[in-house]
């Protein structure tokens, strides 16, 4: 297998578009920030914050973005497309 090449950009824009995913399908539910990371089991919405600024790309892991797209009600698929 060939070694693929891709630059930090690609990486960042790559998180900045799941962090926007995040946020459009939050705002579209009508649903708070502090609600959401209530429901994933967070104390305070700096985290949702954080992952929807794209400031949390080395923070948050597949577990965080499967309990976010069940708090949602939406396929995980849904942050990547």
């Amino acid at each position: 297998m060939n070694h693929v090449e891709y630059t930090d950009e690609e990486i960042q824009q790559f998180h900045q578009k799941i962090a926007s995913n995040i946020r459009q399908i939050r705002n579209d539910k009508g649903i708070t920030q502090l609600d959401l990371a209530l429901t994933i089991g967070h104390k305070s919405m700096s985290t949702i914050g954080k992952i929807e600024a794209g400031l949390e790309d080395k923070h948050y892991n597949i577990e965080h973005l499967y309990k976010i797209a069940k708090a949602l009600d939406v396929d995980v698929c849904e942050f990547f497309a």
